[in-house]
């Protein structure tokens, strides 16, 4: 796997993928995945996850990309995806205000530049734009994605011990977090 680097001449684009754009890109979506396991995430995946089992996890979302029930947002630098995050609106009748943050992921060369601030940001006002007010996301307890969403405004409501593997075997605990964009709506907006 190549480094990832920021040159000056390279600024940090924000924007959304969508059908054959997110195909083309499925590399260094895979690649962003794999450093993320590699580096310790626990978002979902034991280590040794590689680039062919990492690339099958993009492609099983691309159906939910395509019908726009899923939104990918990524974080580019050099024309390289460098981070992600995923905006999964709620199917169900009654949440249409409801929406669910994923695979919030920076490339680890490129952390600590605001990149996960910048890409949070983003799916928010697309959440927003869409008439979803309440997001819901979850993440390892103690980890730099917790700092993230309490420095943005998250709100915990609860932490379960065991809840998931760390990538290499050792069960942690996960906080669950909330965040209103707008107020809770009253009536359900379809009488």
């Amino acid at each position: 796997m190549c480094a990832m680097t920021e040159d000056a001449m390279d600024p940090i684009v924000v924007t959304e993928l969508r059908g054959a754009e997110a195909r083309e890109r499925l590399a260094d979506l895979a690649a962003v995945l794999a450093d993320a396991v590699a580096g310790g995430a626990s978002v979902n995946f034991m280590a040794g996850l590689d680039a062919e089992r990492a690339a099958a996890f993009w492609q099983g979302q691309f159906p939910r990309i395509d019908d726009g029930s899923r939104r990918l947002f990524v974080a580019l630098v050099g024309g390289r995806v460098v981070g992600t995050v995923v905006l999964s609106l709620a199917p169900q009748p009654n949440a249409p205000h409801r929406a669910d943050i994923g695979k919030m992921l920076v490339h680890s060369s490129m952390r600590r530049r605001g990149l996960g601030r910048r890409l949070l940001a983003t799916a928010e006002e697309a959440a927003l734009a869409a008439g979803r007010t309440l997001l819901m996301l979850d993440t390892e307890t103690g980890s730099a994605g917790e700092a993230l969403y309490r420095g943005a405004g998250w709100t915990a409501f609860g932490v379960v011990p065991g809840h998931s593997f760390r990538p290499h075997g050792v069960l942690a605990p996960t906080t669950f977090f909330y965040k209103w964009l707008d107020s809770p709506p009253t009536e359900h907006p379809c009488p």
